[in-house]
């Protein structure tokens, strides 16, 4: 099986041609290698670094899943949507896989495009950081999770993206997240995190926030002018609206306010990449955390537009 697939047709709800009807499945094309200033989505199909994690796998499904969540919502703009394919992990050669996803979003990243990688475990970050990393220079990273994803480890598992990124990267780390569980975080994590420099943001004070205080706070954690990795680990979310993960959340980060903070971060024009992770189709229940993910890509794209026609 070759590590990359190209990507297939979209099919969805079908109203009638024309743009007043489109909707995701029916705009979206393949994407070439003249893709440019468009919004290209790349899956990651890989759930081997949750099974080194200890975390119950499947999120090797998500990107289809995710991909079927979005073709059907309605589509208001005329922006370019590209669909680059899927880098899927062979067996147990994670590192292989990351290196094949590295090289993809480099290339897309490289061409002004604005990287949508659709994840797979939270591996997925690193191999997204680095491409994107290679072909820009050094980022803002925030990322809205329970989980640091600070370990350190013999080998890359779904909780050392950050740390890799900080050993990647070196003193141009820079990393805020939004989420974190006090309960599912040792002292040794929140150690580490202390002495990354990292901006910790617990679910509880989350919880504390306005919606629009939490939009204004995740903002300013995103200040500059460099360019940001945006990162979306669906376990932030309440157990109730997001039960499809590896490790489902038991208090979590309001879809609402959620939403305002990912739209806040996107409204910069800085996005160069984003990916959302540890969707895991085999644990949802209606589809519900495909659902909101893809509410969450669709509503990042529409602020990622609005700002680049802003200029």
């Amino acid at each position: 099986m070759s590590l990359y697939t190209p990507a297939s047709a979209w099919t969805g709800r079908d109203d009638g041609p024309g743009p007043e009807h489109a909707r995701w499945h029916s705009v979206i094309n393949p994407a070439s290698p003249h893709t440019r200033d468009a919004v290209a989505l790349l899956g990651f199909s890989s759930d081997e670094g949750v099974r080194r994690n200890g975390g119950r796998q499947g999120a090797a499904d998500g990107p289809e899943a995710l991909r079927a969540a979005l073709a059907s919502l309605a589509v208001h703009h005329d922006y370019p949507l590209v669909d680059a394919g899927t880098v899927t992990t062979q067996g147990e050669d994670l590192e292989g896989g990351q290196k094949e996803l590295s090289s993809r979003v480099r290339g897309l990243a490289e061409a002004g495009n604005l990287t949508v990688v659709l994840g797979g475990g939270h591996e997925t970050s690193f191999a997204s950081h680095r491409g994107a990393f290679e072909a820009l220079g050094p980022m803002s990273i925030i990322n809205f999770d329970a989980h640091f994803d600070l370990r350190q480890a013999d080998r890359p598992t779904s909780g050392t993206p950050f740390r890799q990124i900080a050993d990647l990267v070196g003193e141009d780390f820079s990393y805020s997240v939004f989420g974190i569980s006090e309960p599912n975080n040792t002292k040794a994590l929140f150690d580490a995190a202390a002495s990354l420099g990292v901006t910790t943001v617990l679910d509880t004070d989350v919880a504390e926030l306005s919606v629009g205080d939490a939009a204004r706070r995740a903002a300013a954690a995103v200040e500059g002018d460099t360019p940001i990795h945006l990162s979306i680990d669906l376990d932030v979310l309440p157990a109730s609206i997001a039960p499809g993960v590896s490790a489902p959340a038991g208090f979590g980060v309001s879809l609402e306010k959620l939403r305002a903070m990912v739209c806040a971060v996107a409204a910069t024009r800085r996005v160069a990449v984003l990916d959302v992770v540890e969707l895991n189709p085999a644990y949802d229940i209606d589809a519900r955390t495909a659902r909101a993910a893809a509410r969450l890509i669709h509503e990042i794209v529409n602020e990622h537009v609005a700002a680049v026609r802003r200029g």
